[in-house]
């Protein structure tokens, strides 16, 4: 070998050194932190790490080689080996000075962290001061061995050699190192944070040592925190080790060994009593509300009186841990009381003197959550009772007690088992409403935690407390327990301050101290021995307890075992002769006993009564159990046996307690499990009487094996632990479902909330979690990953869940949310995976049922094997597959068996049969689910019949009439009599016939009584095709029976499906609630579904009912006639063409105009310039909303003004608010620069003929360009038009699609009519029958001049995602569940850019936003969308009126809907526009009305309610088209994006038809009747031939051909094809014959038209009001048929409102309650109307009578809804008024016209007219009238007053001074009107007007400031009879020349009405107003009217006419020339001449 240099070495070493340095430098290892003991442990999150982690666990340090000499020598001092993190301090095992102290500390950290197994480690420091002590010990070795081998474990036998071996090195190591002076250095002992040289490093372990020897042993480190509210009698000190864990039993307990048993005997503690300065709370002192609810009691108790101020004065969490019946429900009922009493009037605490309350019980509700069914039943009494004087209600709801919604709602405690309240809360969004109103939460037994249940109450508390955190509400929870070793964890978990809330109290504070014997029995449980022993056992103590005097109970756990017991104690009290203790008979109530026991039926008792035992179970009447609990009560009865139930639901004390046996049978577990310590520690608290004894007494006889685990477990020596962990896959399956956890992080949070999190880190070991990763992770953040990674890759597998490992993402599938819903276990979801089939027989589904989880713990048992087979002989139907003893085949059996109402006689087995059946019902519904989900409609069949089978015990093939009472015989009959008896034909039968067939005459009439009462539905069924591949289904659902209360309770439900008829897949399916209330209404259901081919040859459409067998009905719909229409889509592609320039326009004026926006045309306006601004062709435009299509309508307005100078253009947007946005950007923009006229003409602007004429640009909706173009012969502007552009015309398809249809057609005719072309331009969305479309308009695609552009055409692309729903039962907990979803897409999306939401409803938009904001508040920037300093905001919240906008503003969200004032509506706009708000929640008004756009849109739900259907209906394609077009935004975004969220069933619709385009459809057929009558009017159409002429130019005709099914003309597919087109042809002329024949005939039985024989049709007059004033001819029907003579003021009110124009009035949810509400406080009330309160004429009846009585509305919306009532009000009563005249009745003619005056003046005709005035107090005005005379009140008398007479009456009407000045102006607008009549002839009348005050308003307007329009001064010249009620003729009279303003919207000037008889001839002339002379309305003058009026020939004869001016608009301002004499004709040569 070489030699190697000392220096080469030595520079090696250097360099290893170096190395090493640096290596450990960057590890950057952190300093350790002392090594704290547990007990000292802080939950709080800072605590970073108790023990350092044993890094090297026997590690050798590099240090201990190399002393400090060497150091010096290598140039390194000691000091520089500074803070290289930790070193292990370990030493080689053979030196002689390796055993140090820290040696051992090393091993023992090694050991800490390895001892993960062992339930409870000891720490490190506490084992290395044990081992110290035991080695430092005298004793003799095999002591210590085995000693150190306790401390040690088996595990580590060599290290305790090691120990024994070197023990005397160890010893004398530490004692050296004590004596050792104390170096001054820091730094712990273990693995400290700097490394230290040895010999400081023994130094220092010497003095710790030192320090550890000295101190006293564990007093610091096991004290634990003091806390104010914990009352301990005495503190454990060491007789409890670290864990909890008691070493000893409480002082004076003994052992007694005998033959048969052992005994624990432990005495009774002390009575506890007050502590200094505690006093009890005396009831007299406590305010109102506490006195009323303690009635009877003087104080509270220690423990209440200790509780009281935390409990009754705060709102703090709290935790109250007491020993059974130290009164912890009256704890619990002070914070009921202190929840109560803030919603109670006048409040308590203000005052404490009162006693009368009124609660607010409509606001909060609080929910007690108590363990077992009969304790919830117990505390429900318990506070309904003391509750009752409050008016609270209290209920119970438990699976035994649903409660229904109404009932829910009405409840304010709500007493429940934890797993309904689960279930409750799952639904997330179903019982919202219970939820969310939740302001206290008490739970009884938290120590249920760590029972099996635990983790139902985790997952509670969990759910609770995010609720809490999300929503921001506060929600109390208080926790009720028995006294628990470690109720500072539960404290913690349950979120409870421990200075404030944990209240713990020992067992001195129960009652009745209590003394426990603990008996374990020899012999092996369930032994015959085992048997004799406890029966000998129980016998002996019982007859103890009745020789000291005692009562006792005797607690078996069987029914059957009470009275086995009772036996048993008589006949060995027989052979011991000791009867006597039991006798009662010298008991002085026994005799009374005796009687009453002679009511009991039952024998036994009877039997037991003189032998002084009684029995008590459930299974017993409820009168025998009461009359035991009282004999007992009073002592008659020495011992009662009986079941738990009587510890849990009954308050009965005994003396003594006796628990014989603690084997229980389980159903559940399907064996025998020991009697859970819950029970125990109940059945203990009802030892001891108060009044009677100072002690009770406890005993527990069990088997000897399990002695020491119950005297462990009662003498609360066990800390209780989580159970979640079992449970957890479930439980995040529900959260995941409910949408609280939607990724891993998230799941990591919620596991945050639960106790398992809290004991993990209290007690790491247990969980399997070592030191080391405890002291690395002390939050167990990755431990939680972990687990909740597991629990999701679980779900996954199951199919429940989409778990993304990349982005952590966790999403619900529908089998998830089925299994959460239905509380099906994840496993059994896994089984169902695999087994379940389409074709699945009842027999498979039962096999499959018997094989879930749930039935895992059901054991078959041998003893069971007899009756098992018994019962599969007498109860089964279906084969059960697996031997009879399989676990299986035996739940199979019993669920057969149930069905088959076969009850086994076997305890054990009856108790199974119940379990499985009611866990297989709820499994059979979620089956179903599954199979509707996965659309397998002959499986759904299979399951629902089956589910149902369950509910009713009725196989399906019975006859569906078993689940009535019928007697046996007469069920016989039915089934024998199979189809003869179905429900069909026993429907058709007489009762009689139905008594002989099944042979018993009674019976026929009940049987006929239940079949009316069979809940079956009809259905009909409609079907049209959209395109080839879809086709849509229109339901028509009629009930089929008479509603029985009893039977059919408030609703039945029923699912709907359409299946294939080959195939049975489900095509759509729906779940329809059929309410009592709504039973006689229509039922419609509206929805599409897919064709493919091959088609069925038709499909099923099924209704099954959701509770009854048998009632399902099945209707066929054949596909035979069926024709899918081709889809012709034809779309232009963008071609790539170089951008055009604006100088293309070659018109420096419009370049200009142009070029302040852009220098370029988009590529989609570059290719189409050409046709449109070169060319005359008509053109359609297809192309997505945003893309530009206003600029293309522009270059066509050049195109007609450059070519056609001097013509019109019409631009037609469908919506009020789109032709204000054009007007608003035309106006600014064009103009202007163009010199252009621009006139807005809507319902709301009616600007005079003048200012139309003089237009070029027209801008007006459909319906006003109708009416106006209805009479083009005479407006010559309309025939002038050489341009109409129609915007949006793909709504042909919608309700205003038909007047669109019209005008096109309309315009096509007038220009073949004149000659002179009318230029088309149409503008929609991409749509998918554009050809058609195009044809129409006329457009020829050889020139090129269809442009149809695919919705991806957008200057923005656009990412679109279409989010599917499950189907909610109902709508606001579908929209519910939408927000969290909406809000994730916002972070997701668009975190910092601007956001819509658009919603279906105003109150939608509020309850979005409140749920945004909420959801806000759980980030850590809750201000996130605000975007704006806070002065700012400020400033504008204090701009607000709406409180939800400013809510929503603060957190930068925005409210947009029609209900809101203009002002806020403008300012959430403005804010949004400038980027203040991030998010705009709006409804779809929005996306047509204001150009917003936004980076995301968001369409919450694609559902709407619709009153007339009064239910919720699908938006229109275009309307989610429209919102769509909102996103993105052209400056700023490269795409935007669009999520759709609607419900699953709607998805694909969706899918298919935003990608297709829609396509357009006609619906003139539904409204033909309308638009003929106009024609008919014009004179356009005198034929039927003419009608059918009209049609072939409507759009209709060209898709009736194309489309024939959807309009309902049935050709054979054959027929269309070529060959056979003339039959066709031909079918169709035959319906269009068909159409219009029914159409005119409509019309005239409204008397609209006449149509004669040979087929000329000719207009009536009223068919020329109908058309005049744009009404329908029901309306005029309706007025025909109801008008009478002499009509009252609400007879004219009631038919006004009954016109059709007011069915489409909106009508919102919960209307009809608010009607009701306003109803009450009008003059005449809804009612009087005949029709249901939600009908929208009540609603318009009743808004207009607000608005006359100027009474504000109840809600905004109403303010819209008045307006748009008082918008169609004036035309329909302009026309009833001339309606009236033409029926010839004078006096409800003049009645129209008072009706008129008051809806103008906003006053009632009985009020005085001075009223409308401002200033004019209605009182005032009375006072007047009665002391000047009613005339002087009337308005022509104000206005004849002088100036001083005036102000004289401003004085007498107590005009306020600030108002006098708007009176006066008032005043001087009333006319003041001169009426002469002359000259007169025998033919007419002159009627002049003068005004002989001038008019003070230029446009002449009138004083009505309540009217929402401005309303022209007008007149009525009425001329008739009044004494005959006779009109002979009537003319509106106004001041200005030209047309008349006096009426409602836009009558121009038309001539007569070609003289049709009498009144018609002579009305006629006059309808667009009188000559007017005079200087109309110049300052001073005074304007004159003359009107000449025909008269009819009859008149000359009676020679007298009354002559009326009655204003249009001034309440009761008429001026009456009676009696005017008309001169007779003049007669020659006998023939009647005309005069003038």
């Amino acid at each position: 070998m070489a030699s190697i240099s000392p220096s080469s070495d030595e520079e090696q070493w250097r360099q290893k050194l170096a190395a090493m340095t640096d290596a450990v430098a960057a590890l950057k290892l952190p300093p350790t932190s002392d090594v704290s003991d547990l007990d000292e442990y802080d939950d709080s999150d800072d605590s970073d790490g108790y023990y350092s982690s044993a890094s090297g666990g026997g590690a050798q340090d590099i240090w201990d080689f190399i002393s400090d000499d060497e150091l010096e020598e290598l140039g390194l001092a000691p000091s520089d080996v500074g803070n290289y993190g930790r070193g292990g301090s370990g030493g080689a095992a053979g030196s002689s000075s390796s055993y140090t102290p820290a040696w051992l500390s090393t091993k023992c950290l090694a050991m800490a962290s390895r001892s993960s197994q062992v339930a409870a480690p000891i720490p490190p420091d506490v084992l290395q001061v044990q081992i110290m002590d035991v080695l430092q010990s005298s004793r003799p070795e095999e002591e210590l061995q085995s000693q150190l081998t306790d401390l040690v474990g088996f595990d580590d036998l060599d290290f305790v050699i090691e120990l024994l071996s070197h023990r005397d090195e160890i010893v004398s190591a530490a004692m050296a190192e004590d004596e050792a002076p104390a170096a001054s250095l820091d730094g712990p002992s273990v693995g400290g944070s700097r490394l230290l040289t040895k010999a400081q490093r023994e130094e220092q372990l010497r003095q710790k040592d030192f320090e550890h020897k000295t101190a006293v042993l564990n007093a610091a480190s096991a004290k634990e925190a003091e806390y104010p509210h914990v009352y301990k009698a005495y503190h454990a000190g060491n007789s409890l080790s670290v864990t909890g864990k008691r070493y000893a039993l409480p002082t004076g307990s003994t052992v007694r060994e005998k033959e048969k048993y052992t005994e624990y005997y432990i005495p009774a503690g002390s009575k506890g009593k007050l502590g200094p300065g505690q006093s009890l709370v005396k009831i007299a002192d406590l305010d109102g509300l506490c006195r009323g609810t303690f009635k009877g009691y003087t104080a509270l108790n220690r423990m209440q009186s200790l509780v009281y101020p935390v409990a009754y004065k705060t709102s703090e969490n709290m935790l109250i841990c007491a020993p059974t019946g130290a009164g912890k429900t009256d704890a619990a009922m002070l914070t009921i009381l202190h929840t109560i009493g803030q919603y109670a009037l006048p409040n308590p605490v203000d005052d404490a003197t009162v006693n009368d309350f009124a609660v607010d019980g409509e606001d909060f509700k609080i929910v007690y959550v108590a363990p077992m069914k009969a304790l919830a039943a117990e505390i429900t009494e318990k506070l309904g009772k003391r509750l009752a004087w409050l008016g609270i209600q209290v209920r119970e709801y438990t699976g035994d007690m649903h409660l229904t919604k109404s009932e829910i709602v009405r409840t304010q405690i709500i007493v429940t088992t934890p797993e309904k309240w689960d279930v409750v809360t799952r639904r997330g969004v179903g019982d919202t409403e219970l939820v969310q109103k939740v302001r206290l939460l008490i739970i009884d037994e938290v120590h249920m935690l760590h029972d099996e249940r635990g983790a139902v109450l985790e997952s509670l508390v969990a759910r609770t407390e995010r609720q809490v955190e999300s929503t921001q509400s506060l929600i109390r929870i208080v926790g009720l327990s028995a006294t628990l070793p470690n109720y500072i964890d539960v404290a913690d978990f349950l979120k409870v301050n421990r200075y404030a809330g944990l209240f713990y109290f020992d067992a001195s504070f129960r009652p009745v101290p209590l003394q426990q014997h603990f008996i374990g029995v020899k012999g092996k449980a369930g032994s015959k021995e085992g048997k004799e022993n406890l029966d000998i056992v129980a016998f002996e103590k019982a007859r103890d307890m009745l020789e000291q005097g005692h009562q006792i109970m005797v607690f078996v756990h069987s029914r059957r075992d009470t009275l086995a017991t009772a036996k048993m104690l008589h006949e060995k009290a027989t052979d011991e002769m000791c009867l006597d203790l039991f006798d009662p008979s010298n008991h002085p109530r026994y005799e009374a006993a005796v009687a009453s026991m002679k009511t009991s039926k039952a024998r036994e008792l009877r039997d037991l009564l003189p032998k002084g035992l009684g029995i008590h179970h459930a299974g017993m009447s409820r009168s025998d159990r009461n009359l035991m609990e009282r004999l007992f009560g009073e002592g008659v009865l020495k011992v009662l046996c009986c079941t738990a139930t009587l510890a849990w639901g009954v308050n009965l004390p005994a003396a003594a307690v006796i628990i014989k046996g603690t084997q229980v049978y389980s159903a559940q577990d399907g064996k025998f499990i020991d009697l859970g310590i819950l029970d125990v520690l109940q059945i203990f608290g009802r030892a001891g009487r108060p009044q009677f004894e100072d002690t009770g007494i406890g005993m527990i006889c069990t088997s000897h094996n399990k002695l020491t685990h119950y005297l462990t477990a009662v003498t609360e020596q066990l800390p209780i632990e989580s159970r979640f962990s079992a449970k957890l896959v479930d439980n995040l399956n529900a959260e995941i479902a409910l949408g609280t956890v939607t990724s891993i992080p998230e799941a990591v949070q919620w596991i945050g909330y639960s106790y398992l999190f809290v004991r993990m880190r209290r007690n790491p070991m247990a969980y399997g979690i070592d030191w080391a990763e405890f002291a690395q992770d002390p939050m167990l953040v990755q431990r939680r990953r972990q687990l909740a990674v597991q629990a999701a890759r679980t779900l996954q597998q199951s199919q429940m869940i989409i778990y993304n490992e990349t982005t952590d993402e966790l999403r619900s599938k529908d089998v998830g949310r089925i299994a959460s819903q239905f509380y099906i276990l994840h496993s059994s979801i896994q089984i169902f995976n695999s087994m379940m089939r389409q074709h699945a027989t009842e027999a498979d589904v039962l096999q499959m049922i018997a094989k879930s989880s749930e039935f895992d713990n059901i054991s078959s048992r041998d003893s069971e094997n007899k009756e098992l087979s018994k019962l599969k002989d007498t109860g089964t139907v279906c084969d059960v597959g697996a031997t009879i003893d399989s676990p299986q085949a035996k739940t199979n059996i019993l669920l057969q068996s149930y069905i088959s109402k076969v009850q086994p006689d076997d305890f054990a087995l009856g108790n199974d049969l119940n379990y499985v059946a009611q866990q297989a019902a709820r499994i059979c519904r979620a089956l179903f689910m599954i199979a509707l989900n996965r659309r397998w409609g002959h499986q759904c069949l299979v399951l629902l019949s089956l589910s149902k089978s369950i509910e009713r015990r009725v196989w399906p093939f019975e006859h569906p009439l078993a689940q009535f009472d019928l007697p046996r015989p007469v069920m016989a009959q039915l089934d024998e009599k199979g189809t003869v008896a179905s429900i069909e034909s026993l429907r058709d039968m007489e009762p009689g016939e139905i008594g002989s067939l099944v042979r018993n005459h009674g019976a026929g009439n009940k049987i006929a009584r239940i079949l009316n009462n069979f809940p079956t539905l009809t259905v009909e069924a409609e079907i049209a095709p959209l395109n080839r591949d879809v086709l849509r289904i229109k339901l028509y659902l009629y009930p089929d029976f008479r509603w029985n209360d009893q039977t059919h309770g408030t609703s039945e439900s029923y699912y709907i499906w359409v299946e294939n008829s080959e195939t049975s897949e489900i095509y759509h399916h729906e779940y329809f609630v059929l309410s009592r209330r709504k039973l006689h209404d229509d039922h419609e259901m509206n929805f599409t579904i897919p064709l493919s081919d091959p088609l069925p040859d038709q499909i099923y459409v099924r209704a099954v009912s959701d509770r009854w067998l048998g009632a399902e009905t099945v209707t066929p719909v054949s596909f035979q006639h069926l024709i899918r229409p081709d889809t012709e889509s034809v779309y232009t592609d963008l071609l790539n063409l170089q951008p055009l320039s604006i100088k293309a326009l070659k018109n420096p004026v419009l370049e200009d105009i142009y070029a302040q926006r852009f220098q370029y045309f988009n590529p989609m306006q570059t290719q189409i310039f050409h046709t449109l601004y070169h060319t005359p062709a008509n053109v359609l435009l297809g192309s997505p909303t945003g893309s530009g299509k206003t600029v293309a309508a522009e270059l066509a307005m050049w195109w007609a003004f450059r070519e056609r100078p001097g013509s019109k253009v019409v631009y037609i947007a469908p919506m009020k608010a789109l032709v204000r946005e054009r007007i608003k950007d035309w106006g600014g923009r064009l103009a202007g620069p163009a010199g252009l006229k621009m006139v807005e003409l809507t319902g709301d602007n009616t600007p005079d003929t003048r200012t139309i004429q003089d237009a070029d640009i027209i801008i007006t909706t459909p319906e006003k360009w109708d009416g106006i173009s209805r009479s083009w012969q005479t407006r010559n502007y309309v025939r002038k038009v050489s341009l109409v552009i129609i915007d949006e015309i793909h709504l042909l398809a919608g309700d205003r699609g038909p007047i669109l249809e019209i005008i096109v057609s309309r315009m096509n005719y007038i220009a073949a009519s004149t000659k002179v072309p009318v230029r088309l331009l149409g503008m929609s969305t991409a749509c998918a029958n554009a050809t058609d479309l195009a044809n129409w308009l006329g457009v020829k695609q050889s020139q090129g001049a269809l442009f149809n552009f695919r919705h991806s055409v957008r200057p923005v692309p656009l990412e679109l995602y279409i989010d599917g729903f499950p189907d909610m039962r109902g709508f606001c907990p579908l929209m519910q569940a939408m927000n969290r979803p909406s809000f994730l897409a916002i972070k997701n999306h668009s975190p910092d850019k601007p956001v819509i939401v658009f919603v279906p409803s105003r109150r939608q938009t509020r309850l979005t936003a409140k749920d945004l904001v909420n959801f806000c508040g759980m980030e850590d920037n809750p201000r996130r969308f605000l975007h704006m300093e806070e002065d700012d905001l400020q400033a504008n919240l204090a701009r607000v009126k709406d409180d939800a906008l400013r809510e929503a503003i603060s957190f930068g969200i925005g409210l947009h809907h029609a209900g809101l004032v203009e002002s806020d509506r403008q300012l959430s706009e403005e804010l949004f526009l400038h980027n203040k708000i991030q998010i705009l929640v709006a409804t779809s008004t929005l996306a047509w009305g204001v150009n917003l756009p936004a980076h995301l849109v968001i369409v919450k739900g694609t559902q709407f309610f619709d009153a007339k259907i009064e239910g919720y209906k699908d938006m229109d394609l275009t309307d989610v088209l429209q919102m769509l077009g909102r996103a993105g935004r052209p400056q700023f975004d490269n795409s935007g994006v669009a999520r759709i969220f609607t419900q699953d069933a709607k998805k694909d619709f969706y899918k298919h038809f935003l990608h297709t385009g829609f396509p357009v459809e006609s619906s003139l057929h539904t409204v033909l009747d309308n638009h003929l009558c106009a024609e008919v009017s014009a004179e356009t159409i005198v034929s039927k031939q003419d009608a059918l002429d009209y049609l072939t130019w409507t759009f209709f005709f060209r898709r009736l051909h194309k489309n024939p099914s959807y309009y309902g003309l049935d050709i054979l597919p054959e027929e269309q094809q070529e060959n056979g087109s003339m039959t066709a042809q031909h079918l169709a002329n035959e319906f269009m014959v068909d159409m219009v024949d029914k159409a005119l005939n409509d019309l005239a039985t409204s008397k609209c038209v006449e149509v004669y024989p040979n087929g000329d049709v000719d207009p009536t007059p009223l068919g020329k009001i109908m058309s005049y004033y744009y009404l329908s001819h029901k309306t005029i029907r309706h007025l025909v048929r109801h008008a009478k003579a002499r009509a009252s003021f609400l007879d004219v009110l009631s038919w006004m409102c009954h016109a059709t124009e007011y069915d489409e009035l909106p009508v919102r949810h919960n209307e009809d309650l608010v009607n009701t509400e306003l109803s009450a406080n009008l003059t005449f009330p809804g009612t009087s109307f005949g029709l249901p309160m939600w009908d929208p004429h009540v609603k318009s009846f009743l808004l207009l009578q607000a608005h006359m009585s100027r009474i504000t509305l109840p809600i905004t919306d109403y303010v819209g809804d008045q307006t748009s009532v008082l918008d169609q009000a004036i035309r329909i009563m302009q026309a009833s008024i001339d309606v009236l005249a033409e029926l010839n009745h004078l006096s409800s003619c003049l009645e129209m016209i008072t009706l008129l005056q008051c809806i103008k003046s906003a006053a009632w005709p009985t009020d005085p007219p001075v009223t409308i005035l401002p200033g004019v107090d209605g009182e005032a005005a009375e006072v007047y009238g009665k002391s000047k005379g009613a005339s002087m009140t009337l308005l022509q008398t104000v206005s004849a007053m002088t100036e001083a007479q005036k102000k004289q009456l401003s004085k007498s009407l107590q005009v306020p001074a600030s108002r006098v000045n708007q009176f006066n102006r008032a005043v001087s607008l009333l006319p003041n009107v001169q009426v002469s009549v002359s000259p007169v002839t025998s033919s007419s009348v002159t009627i002049n007007l003068k005004r002989l005050n001038a008019l003070v308003d230029r446009e002449g307007r009138m004083y009505a400031p309540k009217f929402p329009k401005s309303q022209t001064e007008g007149f009525f010249a009425v001329v008739g009879d009044l004494a005959r009620d006779e009109v002979y003729a009537i003319k509106r009279v106004g001041w200005s020349s030209g047309p008349n303003r006096g009426g409602g919207g836009g009558r121009g000037g038309r001539g007569g009405r070609n003289d049709r008889g009498g009144r018609g001839g002579g009305r006629g002339g006059g309808r667009g107003g009188a000559q007017a002379s005079g200087s109309g309305a110049s300052g001073s003058s005074q304007p004159t009217a003359r009107a000449v009026v025909q008269l009819p020939e009859s008149v000359a004869q009676s020679g007298k006419v009354d002559v009326f001016i009655v204003s249009d608009g001034y309440v009761g301002l008429e001026y009456r020339v009676l009696s005017v004499e008309v001169p007779k004709a003049p007669v020659v040569d006998g023939i009647d001449k005309k005069g003038e």
